[in-house]
């Protein structure tokens, strides 16, 4: 199984726009964060976690031209808003592209992107994504491209994420903690993907660093990459700060299991 970073960056995106600090001014690459995307290329199948703003150019990027499904962790926009570049897989693949999302958020990414599911058609020589939407529930066991996830539904702040097991791999999204009757669910993985924002004081929403360390220790992960980094420490303090077996995703990196 390999674990592709498309996007390892808040809402914000690293730089952020306007600000000075030492992270936005950063000439290393791996401070060049865009936001949150996933891809996870296992037996043949490609499954893309979440649809980022910058979803285009991460794609063109990783040299990505053929995607079997798609699963959305939630209807932020950071984490939805690129999913109009879902268009051009439909077109080139001749059918609809299979899109996974919790049934709790089928209402609000329907109407939000109305002109794919409304009663609106595309004019003569435009087109729209065709999407086949499966909706789940938590705990849930679902199958996109014949992958077998179990689905978990994570506190995030007001709101709430959804992570997945798959095999070895846990992925923790938008998460400020995980349900004690879940963490059985992800105890033991080989690699833990999980989000943080920062070191010290703690958001409502995410985890800390500090938070997020603690959980891959009590769920036993062997690995773990953090994702969804804020601006606020450049990536060589956060790696230098992380204990073994802990590191700081970036845009691009690959991960083998």
């Amino acid at each position: 199984m390999r674990v592709r970073f498309l996007g390892t960056g808040t809402s914000f995106g690293v730089p952020v726009i306007g600000c000075d600090c030492a992270t936005c001014r950063s000439p290393d690459p791996r401070d060049r964060r865009t936001r949150h995307g996933l891809l996870i290329e296992t037996g043949g199948t490609r499954l893309l976690v979440d649809t980022p703003p910058e979803l285009r150019l991460q794609l063109l990027k990783a040299g990505i031209a053929r995607l079997d499904a798609v699963f959305l962790s939630h209807e932020h926009a950071d984490h939805t808003h690129g999913i109009d570049d879902l268009r051009v897989f439909s077109l080139r693949q001749r059918r609809p592209i299979p899109l996974y999302v919790a049934r709790e958020f089928d209402a609000g990414i329907r109407r939000r992107f109305s002109y794919i599911w409304g009663d609106a058609r595309p004019q003569p020589g435009s087109a729209v994504p065709r999407l086949d939407l499966t909706l789940f529930d938590d705990r849930d066991i679902i199958e996109p491209g014949g992958l077998a996830l179990q689905v978990v539904a994570l506190p995030h702040g007001a709101y709430r994420s959804y992570g997945f097991r798959l095999g070895g791999l846990g992925v923790l999204i938008d998460a400020k903690s995980v349900p004690e009757d879940a963490m059985e669910v992800f105890a033991g993985v080989d690699v833990l993907v999980t989000n943080a924002l920062w070191f010290g004081d703690p958001h409502p929403g995410h985890f800390s660093m500090e938070e997020a360390v603690a959980t891959a220790r009590r769920l036993g992960a062997a690995r773990t990459y953090i994702t969804h980094i804020a601006h606020r420490t450049t990536h060589e303090e956060i790696e230098r700060r992380l204990p073994a077996g802990v590191a700081p995703a970036y845009d691009g990196l690959v991960v083998e299991l």
